[in-house]
Protein backbone atom coordinates (compact mmCIF):
# COMPACT_ATOMS: atom_id res chain seq x y z
CA UNK A 1 0.00 0.00 0.00
CA UNK A 2 3.10 2.25 -0.04
CA UNK A 3 2.27 3.32 -3.86
CA UNK A 4 -1.26 4.13 -5.38
CA UNK A 5 -3.54 1.52 -6.36
CA UNK A 6 -6.32 -0.26 -4.97
CA UNK A 7 -4.71 -1.67 -1.74
CA UNK A 8 -3.38 2.04 -0.69
CA UNK A 9 -7.10 3.30 -2.09
CA UNK A 10 -8.90 0.83 0.30
CA UNK A 11 -7.29 1.57 3.29
CA UNK A 12 -7.34 5.41 2.81
CA UNK A 13 -11.34 4.76 2.42
CA UNK A 14 -10.88 2.67 5.88
CA UNK A 15 -9.09 5.43 7.52
CA UNK A 16 -11.35 8.32 6.27
CA UNK A 17 -14.49 6.28 7.53
CA UNK A 18 -13.10 5.27 10.93
CA UNK A 19 -11.67 9.31 11.48
CA UNK A 20 -15.42 10.58 10.60
CA UNK A 21 -16.67 8.07 13.15
CA UNK A 22 -14.57 9.90 15.81
CA UNK A 23 -12.58 6.93 15.80
CA UNK A 24 -9.37 7.80 17.46
CA UNK A 25 -6.90 6.86 14.90
CA UNK A 26 -4.17 8.88 14.88
CA UNK A 27 -1.11 7.45 12.12
CA UNK A 28 -0.62 4.99 9.84
CA UNK A 29 2.51 2.70 9.73
CA UNK A 30 4.18 2.09 5.99
CA UNK A 31 5.69 -1.37 6.05
CA UNK A 32 8.19 -0.48 3.53
CA UNK A 33 9.63 -4.08 2.62
CA UNK A 34 10.56 -3.41 -0.88
CA UNK A 35 11.91 -5.56 -3.77
CA UNK A 36 14.60 -3.78 -6.13
CA UNK A 37 13.52 -2.10 -8.90
CA UNK A 38 10.33 -1.71 -7.27
CA UNK A 39 10.27 1.15 -4.94
CA UNK A 40 7.02 3.31 -5.44
CA UNK A 41 7.92 6.79 -7.37
CA UNK A 42 4.96 8.22 -5.85
CA UNK A 43 5.85 7.10 -2.00
CA UNK A 44 5.58 10.90 -1.15
CA UNK A 45 2.42 11.63 -2.90
CA UNK A 46 0.55 8.47 -1.01
CA UNK A 47 1.83 9.50 2.33
CA UNK A 48 0.76 13.07 1.99
CA UNK A 49 -2.26 11.99 1.55
CA UNK A 50 -3.02 10.30 4.56
CA UNK A 51 -1.13 13.27 6.47
CA UNK A 52 -3.90 15.31 4.86
CA UNK A 53 -6.34 13.33 6.99
CA UNK A 54 -4.66 15.21 10.03
CA UNK A 55 -2.55 11.19 10.67
CA UNK A 56 1.01 10.93 11.16
CA UNK A 57 2.80 8.84 8.19
CA UNK A 58 5.74 6.88 9.05
CA UNK A 59 8.19 3.89 6.98
CA UNK A 60 8.02 1.67 9.63
CA UNK A 61 9.87 -1.83 8.50
CA UNK A 62 12.32 -0.64 5.68
CA UNK A 63 14.28 -2.46 3.52
CA UNK A 64 14.95 -3.21 0.10
CA UNK A 65 15.54 -6.34 -0.92
CA UNK A 66 17.75 -7.49 -3.97
CA UNK A 67 18.15 -10.63 -6.12
CA UNK A 68 20.62 -12.98 -5.64
CA UNK A 69 23.66 -12.27 -6.75
CA UNK A 70 23.50 -9.05 -5.91
CA UNK A 71 25.88 -6.71 -8.20
CA UNK A 72 27.74 -3.50 -7.92
CA UNK A 73 25.05 -1.83 -10.25
CA UNK A 74 22.19 -3.30 -7.72
CA UNK A 75 23.65 -2.04 -5.08
CA UNK A 76 24.41 1.08 -6.26
CA UNK A 77 20.76 1.23 -7.71
CA UNK A 78 19.70 0.17 -4.32
CA UNK A 79 21.63 3.30 -2.55
CA UNK A 80 18.94 5.74 -4.98
CA UNK A 81 15.66 3.72 -3.57
CA UNK A 82 16.89 3.88 0.11
CA UNK A 83 17.67 7.88 -0.19
CA UNK A 84 14.57 8.12 -2.77
CA UNK A 85 11.98 6.66 0.78
CA UNK A 86 14.16 8.91 3.04
CA UNK A 87 13.21 11.97 0.93
CA UNK A 88 9.81 11.12 0.60
CA UNK A 89 9.16 10.85 4.21
CA UNK A 90 11.09 13.92 4.53
CA UNK A 91 8.98 15.77 2.05
CA UNK A 92 5.77 15.19 4.33
CA UNK A 93 5.51 17.39 7.01
CA UNK A 94 3.47 14.27 9.42
CA UNK A 95 5.98 12.09 8.33
CA UNK A 96 7.20 11.15 11.32
CA UNK A 97 10.04 8.42 11.12
CA UNK A 98 11.78 5.41 9.32
CA UNK A 99 12.80 2.58 10.63
CA UNK A 100 15.40 0.44 8.78
CA UNK A 101 13.93 -3.76 9.56
CA UNK A 102 17.55 -4.49 10.73
CA UNK A 103 21.04 -3.16 10.24
CA UNK A 104 23.05 -5.83 8.77
CA UNK A 105 22.87 -8.58 5.86
CA UNK A 106 24.01 -11.18 7.89
CA UNK A 107 21.26 -10.97 10.53
CA UNK A 108 18.57 -10.05 7.96
CA UNK A 109 15.39 -11.68 7.63
CA UNK A 110 15.06 -11.90 3.54
CA UNK A 111 16.78 -14.69 2.49
CA UNK A 112 14.54 -17.39 5.03
CA UNK A 113 11.35 -15.61 3.87
CA UNK A 114 12.30 -14.62 0.37
CA UNK A 115 14.62 -17.25 -0.65
CA UNK A 116 16.38 -15.56 -3.88
CA UNK A 117 17.10 -12.57 -2.37
CA UNK A 118 19.71 -10.90 -0.60
CA UNK A 119 21.57 -7.53 0.47
CA UNK A 120 18.54 -5.88 1.80
CA UNK A 121 20.17 -3.92 4.23
CA UNK A 122 22.55 -0.78 4.65
CA UNK A 123 25.34 -2.66 5.90
CA UNK A 124 26.82 -5.65 4.79
CA UNK A 125 27.83 -9.27 6.67
CA UNK A 126 30.84 -8.03 8.13
CA UNK A 127 28.84 -4.43 9.02
CA UNK A 128 30.94 -2.85 6.81
CA UNK A 129 28.42 -0.46 5.34
CA UNK A 130 27.37 -0.30 2.18
CA UNK A 131 25.97 2.20 -0.98
CA UNK A 132 22.18 2.16 0.92
CA UNK A 133 23.88 3.78 4.14
CA UNK A 134 25.54 6.73 1.83
CA UNK A 135 22.17 7.18 0.14
CA UNK A 136 20.15 7.49 3.24
CA UNK A 137 22.79 9.69 4.63
CA UNK A 138 22.36 12.49 1.25
CA UNK A 139 18.69 12.17 1.69
CA UNK A 140 19.10 13.31 5.73
CA UNK A 141 21.98 15.82 4.89
CA UNK A 142 19.55 17.75 2.65
CA UNK A 143 16.87 17.98 5.23
CA UNK A 144 12.67 18.09 5.33
CA UNK A 145 11.93 19.86 1.87
CA UNK A 146 9.52 23.43 2.75
CA UNK A 147 5.48 22.59 2.27
CA UNK A 148 3.83 24.10 -0.21
CA UNK A 149 1.08 26.20 1.62
CA UNK A 150 -2.52 26.66 0.38
CA UNK A 151 -2.50 30.91 0.11
CA UNK A 152 0.56 32.54 0.33
CA UNK A 153 0.82 36.03 1.24
CA UNK A 154 2.72 38.97 0.21
CA UNK A 155 3.78 41.73 2.88
CA UNK A 156 6.31 44.01 2.21
CA UNK A 157 8.02 42.02 0.03
CA UNK A 158 7.97 39.15 2.54
CA UNK A 159 5.99 35.70 2.33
Amino acid sequence: MEGSGEKADALYELASDLLDQGVPLHGIGFQGHFVHGAVPEDLAENMRRFAELGLDVEISELDVRVPEPATTEDLEAQADEYRHVLESCLAVSRCVGVTVWGVADAHSWIPEWFPGYTAALPFDDDYAPKPALGGMIQALSRGRRAQPRATTRTVSGRR
